[in-house]
């Protein structure tokens, strides 16, 4: 990989991807930036500080924007898991560092291209207001950023029906702007295009598609149909491989407890999730119920059940595509990269959102036959058990599982590097290295 990326010249643009957020919000950058820099491109990542090294490891350069206690300050704050507060939890995250990327763009004397994570494109915004040649492409995890009145995307816990009208639709996402969005991200953002003598922005949905020179859809069109307002020029990607090395393999503990019983059924809530001692204690008391064994999985112990009993492991991460196949069920808060990883190994759904996209992504997964939701907030060990039990005796979703793997399987379908050179008008025009 290293290789590859030396082979580039000087002359060729600055790739950099830009994101935010936890492990699961990082790794399809990943995946992206090693197509890039494998088709003989110059890459760069920027990413929260914490995660610097965990991206060089995939030997990727990477920058880090804020500090490591900064960043613990924000997965320790309850409301980053409300579906009402936690966006403003998030933006206060990057709003001190709005001119991250303009001032790395300076530090660049040639050509620079910026892929961003959607809520990164504030910061976009402002380095192309600064150097005008840059090209700026928007790369969307989950369809729900894209905010399409055609199919109204689940919005939290509330769900439209199909039959509103769209212009009440479009007039919902006006409101949406207006009175919940706007009023949390335009101050800082207008703050920082002041300092820069450039006019202020009424809407944020006016960056969101303003700034974009393309946008991509890291997931496919039969989870999520392209819609006729979404923002163009749009093209889909698929949903990204897992970016893993040789060195990926089960623990001998987690093997041995596969091996010592029925296929379990494993709990996640997410990486960053500090505040889900609810979520396990409703787990445990699931299980039993259901006389299932079970994995807990987090890497922050602290809110798992301290004693647990021999049929339900504890752990604090694991290599979800090689643990997933061995699963009866996964029960996860609805991250888009726990759904694909669910969705390629064929495994039914448990999905309890919490926040973000989370509940859109579950939405589609239950219309797609393959999972059930419950929503933090009615989560309790009976909803939980039921569900659990529904899906593990459903033919119908046994056969939508198999069916959705089969569409999910082909990591090939996976093309983002090719379609953002499209997409910004550039081929690479060297061999490159064996």
């Amino acid at each position: 990989m290293a290789d590859r990326q030396e082979a580039a010249g000087e002359d060729d643009p600055l790739w950099v991807l830009a994101c935010s957020g936890t492990g699961g919000d990082i790794l399809p950058f990943i995946a992206v930036g090693r197509q890039l820099a494998a088709r003989g491109h110059r890459v760069r990542l920027l990413t929260p500080a914490p995660y610097v090294d965990w991206v060089a490891s995939h030997g990727l350069a990477c920058d880090g924007f804020g500090s490591e206690q900064a960043f613990q300050a924000c997965l320790d704050n309850p409301d980053l898991w409300d579906e009402r507060k936690g966006f403003a939890v998030v933006w206060q995250s990057v709003a001190p560092y709005l001119q991250v990327l303009r001032e790395l763009a300076a530090r660049e004397s040639g050509r620079c291209h910026l892929i961003c994570h959607p809520i990164m494109l504030a910061a976009a915004n402002l380095a192309k207001a600064a150097r005008p040649g840059i090209k700026v492409a928007a790369l969307h995890l989950a369809p729900s950023g894209l905010c399409s009145s055609h199919e109204f995307p689940a919005l939290g816990s509330l769900v439209l029906p199909a039959w509103l009208p769209l212009a009440w639709k479009r007039r919902l996402w006006r409101w949406v702007y207006r009175f919940w969005l706007d009023p949390i991200m335009l101050p800082a953002l207008n703050a920082a295009r002041r300092d820069m003598a450039l006019p202020p922005l009424d809407s944020f949905d006016s960056l969101l598609r303003g700034t974009p020179d393309a946008v991509l859809g890291l997931f496919p069109s039969w989870f999520a149909a392209t819609q006729p307002d979404w923002p163009a020029p749009y093209f889909e990607a698929g949903f990204p491989p897992v970016p893993t090395g040789p060195a990926a393999e089960l623990s001998a503990e987690l093997q041995a407890f596969l091996d010592a019983g029925p296929a379990p059924v494993a709990f996640t809530p997410g990486t960053g999730h500090k505040h889900a001692g609810r979520y396990f204690e409703s787990a445990l008391a699931a299980l039993a119920r259901c006389g299932r064994r079970g994995l807990l999985i987090t890497p922050h112990r602290e809110q798992v059940p301290e004693s647990l009993p021999p049929d339900v492991l504890w752990l604090p991460h694991a290599p979800f595509e090689l643990l997933l196949p061995r699963l009866a069920a996964l029960a996860h808060h609805g991250g888009i990269g726990t759904c694909a990883a669910a969705f390629r190994a064929g495994v039914p759904q448990l999905i309890c959102p919490y926040a973000f996209d989370q509940f859109d992504n579950g939405w589609r997964a239950r219309r797609l036959g393959v999972a059930e939701t419950v929503p933090a907030g009615k989560l309790t060990a009976g909803t939980m058990a039921a569900a659990l039990r529904r899906l593990l005796a459903s033919e119908p979703v046994a056969e939508s599982c198999a069916r959705t793997a089969g569409l999910a399987g082909a990591g090939s379908a996976f093309a983002a590097a090719e379609r953002l050179e499209q997409a910004l008008g550039l081929r690479v025009s060297r061999p490159l290295p064996a």
